[in-house]
């Protein structure tokens, strides 16, 4: 039985949630990853919105065992936070299982990353501010706090300590914030101890025992393909690894263990915070897509930055990602246009690029090649079958799997769970 990833093949918010979602009722446990409670993941039940942060999006549906692996960088105030809002609408979900291994954010961790933030000024890299990136930052330096710490409290406190030793030098000289009494944190960090310590677990030995069981694992990062720590925009990228291989890292399995790669892909692009958007729109086309696709980030609210599918940047996250399948999102969003822009090449000073230039200095400097398709005026979102949709429809899909070199498996035409059409089996 599959090990089956979902990784956005964009700069996030393609819809994994509902693609996960989507694939729920088959799947025998959920596991995030990577990242933390800087991403949201939209989905919707039964004309009912969800939106999860840091809870992996399986945990919506009876029966998955939903898991935070030791790539995951959690909040715990988020944690329970989330697990009790959904306690609170009466969804019935189950606590994660939580890696011992995986790290800790701490209030230190967020009030470091807003201050660094102000403090780059027109440099800044457009963080959520959650803490996210000091928290890993803590992890590569072993200075960080892990799940398992907060069951010792003579090891949590001397960490605790040892982290603040350094910060609070770093807030208080140079960033002119107080100190940070290392009490507070300590303190607030073991209210959860309780709570937590049943649901904690090896989660490595887990998820290798459920696959060697024949059960169905769905492995699910935060962010997408561009905005990975190490083959995104730099330095406009997360802190981790959101990448299919991050799965193998961030859950503890080994690569053979994988058996399908879902890349999603929203049918234009839209990008938040800073870094280079080469079909990026600063006319009325890129705010009729903002306001049709409703692009707001679900963390932070902040308006997307929206533009044409751009095929090489989707091509990229094909090859790098080994996809062995695409899930389009948002194909409804594009109803109306007359031509529907693609972009299948960047010029770079008079040079053509048909595939993402490695610099990024070239990208920077890039303007968009486009191929324009006809587009279609019927209500796409009833649709349920590929032969229902419009010939332009099926023509604009076809042609998209041309350019990125891998098969579209599946097609969100609507933002409810029903509203999906499925070109191919992805378990």
């Amino acid at each position: 039985m599959p090990g089956i990833v979902i990784v956005g093949a964009q700069w996030g918010d393609e819809g994994k949630g509902k693609a996960t979602d989507q694939l729920g009722d088959r799947v025998d446990y959920c596991v995030r990853y990577s990242g933390g409670n800087n991403a949201g993941h939209t989905i919707v039940v039964n004309d009912e919105k969800y939106v999860l942060h840091l809870l992996p999006s399986g945990i919506l549906n009876p029966g998955v065992t939903p898991v935070l692996g030791n790539g995951v960088v959690i909040d715990l105030d988020v944690l329970y936070q989330e697990l009790d809002d959904l306690a609170a609408r009466g969804a019935e979900v189950q606590h994660p299982l939580v890696s011992a291994n995986a790290h800790v954010i701490t209030e230190y961790h967020k009030t470091i990353d807003k201050v660094t933030e102000r403090f780059l000024g027109k440099a800044k890299l457009g963080t959520t501010g959650r803490g996210v990136g000091p928290a890993y930052g803590d992890k590569v330096n072993r200075i960080g706090i892990r799940i398992q710490d907060l069951f010792d409290e003579s090891i949590l406190r001397r960490k605790v300590e040892a982290a603040l030793e350094q910060k609070n030098h770093l807030l208080v000289k140079v960033y002119n914030r107080r100190a940070i009494e290392p009490d507070e944190i300590t303190d607030h960090l073991l209210t959860f101890a309780d709570r937590l310590r049943p649901h904690v677990v090896d989660a490595s030995r887990v998820i290798n025992d459920a696959l060697d069981n024949d059960k169905v694992v769905l492995f699910e990062g935060a962010q997408a393909h561009h905005l990975d720590v190490d083959h995104g925009t730099y330095p406009y990228v997360t802190s981790s690894n959101p990448i299919a291989a991050g799965a193998c890292v961030g859950a503890g399995v080994g690569p053979t263990r994988i058996d399908r790669v879902v890349g999603i892909a929203k049918a234009y692009t839209t990008r938040v915070g800073s870094g280079p958007f080469v079909t990026e729109l600063h006319d009325v086309d890129g705010e009729k897509l903002r306001t049709i696709g409703n692009e707001f980030g679900a963390t932070t609210g902040r308006p997307r930055r929206c533009g044409w599918f751009d095929a090489l940047v989707v091509e990229d996250a094909v090859q790098a990602n080994a996809f062995t399948d695409v899930f389009l999102t948002k194909l409804d969003c594009l109803t109306g246009w007359e031509k529907i822009p693609v972009c299948v090449a960047y010029d770079v000073n008079g040079e053509r690029h048909e595939v993402l230039p490695y610099s990024q200095t070239d990208i920077h400097h890039a303007t968009p090649v486009y191929e324009f398709l006809d587009g279609w005026t019927e209500d796409i979102s009833k649709c349920r079958t590929f032969d229902e949709l419009p010939a332009n429809t099926q023509a604009y899909v076809r042609r998209l799997e041309e350019l990125i070199r891998c098969r579209i498996s599946g097609i969100g035409v609507g933002p409810g769970r029903e509203e999906t059409i499925s070109l191919h089996d992805l378990i």
